[in-house]
């Protein structure tokens, strides 16, 4: 297994000299996760960012009366990781959990650091990626504030399209804040 994923998303999604990008494949490892094993657990200081080259994870959260609530899905072409433990170096509230047998890319905050200091592209493709997630995670928040476990769904099938064939109703339904059956309604009245 190589970096051939990461690379190719790296040449078409950022705008960055390629020497850099080859600094980054360089300093890149692959971890191999299998299905149930953890890159992170709660608790732990998160050092790492995670690109899914083949494979499926989940982040998510359980709650003091020990719900898991899932955050968000990582397919494949998808990074994840815990920014708010990495950049105040405090532990983690977040598990990031392998769905299916999984191969990540894994990306040290060290040299994401060092590439950003010495590349202005890198570093702008970094921030970019910052505002992302942080755009998807304030859509998340409004959907779960305001939006009918309908709309919900509907816009869960539109950021992963592939995935539900791939994972039980369960965790959809976990992402979606909502009960299994609570879903099989909405999966119904969808389907009518």
């Amino acid at each position: 297994m190589d970096t051939s994923r990461f690379s190719s998303y790296l040449r078409s999604h950022a705008d960055i000299d390629p020497n850099i990008i080859g600094q980054l494949l360089g300093q890149c490892s692959i971890q191999k996760v299998a299905k149930g094993d953890f890159l992170l657990r709660t608790d732990e200081r998160c050092k790492h960012s995670f690109f899914v080259e083949i494979g499926l994870l989940k982040q998510y959260i359980i709650d003091s009366k020990g719900k898991e609530h899932i955050i968000q899905f990582a397919p494949e072409d998808w990074i994840v990781s815990d920014r708010e433990s990495i950049f105040y170096d405090q532990p983690s509230t977040y598990f990031i959990q392998a769905v299916e047998d999984t191969f990540v890319s894994t990306i040290s905050q060290e040299e994401i650091d060092r590439l950003s200091l010495s590349s202005p592209e890198f570093m702008k493709f970094n921030n970019r990626l910052l505002n992302n997630h942080i755009r998807q995670l304030q859509k998340r928040i409004i959907q779960l504030l305001g939006a009918s476990a309908e709309e919900r769904y509907l816009d869960f099938i539109k950021v992963y399209p592939d995935l539900t064939q791939r994972i039980p109703q369960t965790l959809i339904a976990s992402f979606l804040g909502i009960t299994p059956e609570s879903l099989s309604r909405v999966r119904k009245e969808l389907a009518r």
